[in-house]
């Protein structure tokens, strides 16, 4: 957590779709936005860099993702690499998070909301973000 108040904006990042959420101002609670449909990092940073100026966002999470046994796997590379360029290129903290297992949550929190399978893939990515913004203010309370 940050020590100012303010919105914190969160990515569950993904090749092709990357879903964004945000707090609270008082950080607090978590809400999916939308879904950023990859097309280039020139795009996405803009995307990224607008939401955090609409949300006067004071910090941004990435999604970590990490092996069941919490090594690193992979696409962890690639997320600390995002991580780095989002922190040279905006004005606010930048954070990792551990994002085991949250697509399949969101799946089944979408799932017990009535939602078909349809509907589902167009929503998993901002449910899985708001969960991982979910996760990080809740460590961040501890």
């Amino acid at each position: 957590m940050t020590k100012d108040k303010g919105r914190i904006l969160a990515l569950d990042w993904g090749h092709k779709r990357i879903g964004v959420a945000v707090s609270d101002e008082l950080q607090m609670t978590a809400r999916g936005v939308e879904v950023i449909t990859f097309t280039s990092r020139e795009k996405l940073f803009a995307d990224v860099k607008n939401h955090c100026e609409d949300f006067d966002a004071v910090a941004l999470v990435i999604g970590l993702p990490l092996n069941f046994d919490g090594t690193e796997s992979a696409g962890a590379t690639e997320a600390r690499h995002v991580a780095a360029s989002f922190a040279e290129k905006l004005n606010i903290p930048v954070f990792l998070q551990d994002e085991r297992l949250t697509s399949r949550e969101a799946e089944e929190n979408l799932r017990e909301q009535g939602y078909d399978w349809r509907e589902i893939k167009k929503l998993v990515d901002k449910e899985a973000a708001a969960i991982i913004l979910r996760d990080f203010l809740a460590g961040a309370f501890q």
